[in-house]
């Protein structure tokens, strides 16, 4: 088989000399290779040339389109800005370590009124077709110690151009770029969804959905490495195959750890350092603010008429390592404030021993005393993964900045997870650590309903995948109402342990009213049967004989409060900010829990089924229970809404990982 790597350069690397150029005209700064050109200019800050040997990958500027990757924010006291306008710059040019010639442009930029900067850099190395990026927000004032929240950072390849045909998120989850006939045709059904499927003839609508919406190709962190766009060659100047692909070669800037998810490529491929999508949280602007984000990588690649998405795709991946081009990284970090290089890290390693049947075991590293879903507090927060050898319990993590860290171990299959906090990561740390992971455990497990895996996808309309379509995609990823809950489940949930499936009778979603607003379907909310959902079970003699104390665990995947992804914020005028949650045994009821506002996200009406994941005990007499059939009762607030600016369903909700009844 000729190798991926030997298809994407094979018509890119065919010069004699290599040679590395960073030049400057009077309108632009220019990085230059063999294989690649791009120019920033330098009245916006923007990339306003980029090509590929012949291939112009943005074309012409034009409004917010034709450009990239360029840096904006949702951080300024109006909204958004994408600096540049006012900006400084630095021209780099020098050799690596390993002889390689470098050039590099970084724009500098301040937002004159509040006193914050924002920074972008672009380096290009000799014999590479990509540029390595680093961002950096900083912000000093006094008389305004508390700016705002740093909504979104992000920077985005945003071409202007009929190359790109092809949309890939992750390798499972790619669709044909719907046509612009299929756009003009289309129907806001939601914020940031349009219904397509008028348009019949589109290879989108045909493939992978009648619906388009950007969150379809949002991807988990964990195990992400690539996504971007691809060329199939048909609109190309030469007739071969393009990609333009956003790396993930370093994570240890991002927030929210392995279970952040984000978006990633709608027809810009993005780069997501900051934002609030399904409920992540965002670091706060204060005085004193200095984070450098990166360094990530964009690759352009090109192969012949016959090479695939997955091909090039693959050859993108191949970079999606922390220790690639490291010898480089240490060689630039004289130019990128806050970066550490080598010589400030260390690998670690350590020993995990497993609770048995374990699966998918996962070592998370992140800020100390605090939950890595919410490691936004500490602006020098950092954090690693890796998963666990299940078989030996060894991990190890390489290229770790020295410091002091919380462990946080989790795994498909077992409730809970494991903690330990002041984890010292150093050089002079020679032999593995060792640490035990006992399960929790609240007595003899009955019964349990879903995999405790972080997700909502066991349930129905979760991973299960869409049949109807040629591309399959996983069914969570649509439009939500597509999946009409009164259809399904017309007598609402009612599982009954041991003979009930979670594929089939146990929504991914639970409603507290079936949504009318933001719905292509049902233009008035549905009320029967939706927020009460009933858990059936039996009990023996031999079960209950001894037993003193029930303990039901309900874990979740995602809950959406009236605050949606706007956790932080008081809303006095809204009722549900937080959410009471009830569990009756018998008609009698156990315990109200108070969801609180702050693990609220916009979760499964954007197409999730992993966001903030937590859970509660609920812990009760047996006297509660009886010899037979007995019944949990699971109820949300009747009609629990909350009122929404954008054409969105106001419509509390919540989504389960896994429940778990035992007895002691």
């Amino acid at each position: 088989m000729v190798s991926l790597k030997g298809l994407a350069f094979a018509i890119l690397f065919s010069t004699a000399t290599a040679f590395l150029n960073a030049t400057q005209t009077s309108s632009q700064y220019i990085l230059q290779n063999d294989d690649l050109y791009m120019a920033v200019g330098k009245s916006s800050g923007q990339v306003v040339e980029l090509r590929l040997g012949k291939e112009n990958l943005l074309s012409t500027s034009s409004g917010s389109a034709g450009k990239g990757p360029y840096l904006d924010c949702s951080c300024v006291p109006s909204g958004f800005w994408a600096p540049g306008a006012t900006a400084k710059y630095q021209l780099i040019k020098g050799v690596d370590s390993t002889g390689v010639p470098y050039g590099g442009v970084v724009m500098q930029d301040t937002y004159s009124s509040t006193n914050q900067t924002l920074e972008q850099y672009w380096f290009l190395r000799e014999g590479e077709t990509g540029l390595h990026m680093f961002s950096r927000v900083t912000y000093f004032n006094q008389r305004t110690p508390f700016l705002r929240g740093l909504g979104e950072l992000r920077t985005l390849f945003r071409p202007n151009t009929p190359l790109w045909t092809h949309l890939s998120g992750s390798d499972g989850n790619w669709a044909p770029i719907p046509s612009a006939d299929a756009n003009r045709r289309g129907i806001v059904v939601q914020d940031a969804t349009t219904y397509l499927g008028n348009a019949t003839s589109d290879a989108y609508v045909q493939q992978y959905s009648n619906y388009f919406t950007k969150y379809s190709f949002a991807e988990l962190w964990r195990d992400h490495d690539v996504h971007g766009q691809y060329s199939d060659g048909s609109t190309s100047s030469d007739g071969n195959t393009y990609g333009a692909w956003l790396v993930h070669n370093t994570r240890e800037t991002y927030y929210g750890g392995p279970l952040h998810s984000d978006l990633v490529v709608d027809g810009i491929v993005y780069n997501y350092m900051v934002s609030g999508h399904h409920g992540a949280p965002t670091p706060n602007i204060t005085h004193g603010f200095d984070r450098t984000f990166g360094p990530q990588y964009y690759h352009f690649n090109k192969g012949g008429p016959k090479t695939t998405l997955a091909e090039l795709r693959t050859d993108a991946a191949q970079y999606a390592n922390p220790e690639w081009d490291s010898e480089f990284y240490d060689s630039i970090a004289q130019y990128v404030p806050n970066y550490a290089p080598s010589s400030k890290r260390a690998t670690f390693k350590a020993t995990v021993e497993l609770p048995e049947s374990a699966k998918r075991p996962i070592a998370v590293l992140a800020e100390n005393k605090q939950d890595f879903q919410l490691n936004v507090f500490n602006q020098t927060s950092l954090q690693y993964w890796a998963d666990i050898d299940p078989a030996t319990g060894a991990v190890e993590i390489p290229r770790v900045k020295e410091g002091v860290y919380r462990l946080t171990v989790y795994a498909d299959g077992i409730f809970g997870w494991f903690i330990q906090d002041d984890v010292k990561i150093s050089k002079t740390t020679t032999n593995p650590l060792q640490f035990q992971w006992k399960p929790e455990s609240a007595g003899k497990e009955i019964w349990r309903i879903g995999t405790p895996d972080k997700s909502a996808g066991e349930y129905k309309h979760g991973y299960a995948p869409d049949t109807s379509k040629p591309l399959q995609p996983e069914q969570y990823r649509a439009y939500w109402a597509n999946w009409d809950f009164p259809s399904d489940f017309p007598n609402g949930v009612n599982f009954k342990v041991g003979q009930s499936k979670e594929a089939d009778d146990f929504n991914y979603i639970h409603w507290s009213v079936f949504p009318g607003p933001a719905n292509f379907f049902r233009a008035q909310p549905y009320y029967e049967k939706v927020n009460n959902w009933t858990v059936q079970f039996n009990l023996t003699g031999d079960q209950l004989a001894g037993a003193g104390t029930a303990t039901l665990t309900v874990d979740l995947a995602g809950v959406k409060t009236a605050n949606g992804n706007d956790k932080w914020a008081s809303l006095p005028n809204e009722k549900y900010s937080t959410v009471p949650y009830t569990v009756a045994a018998n008609g009698r009821d156990v315990e109200t829990w108070i969801i609180p506002s702050y693990r609220s996200g916009s979760c499964g009406v954007r197409s999730s089924v992993v966001c903030q994941n937590f859970g509660k005990k609920f812990v009760f007499s047996t006297d509660l229970l009886k010899e037979g059939v007995n019944e949990f009762v699971l109820s949300l607030p009747f009609n629990a809404t909350n009122t929404e600016t954008a054409l969105l369903p106001g419509t509390i909700y919540l989504q389960y990982d896994a429940l778990r009844f035992e007895l002691s």
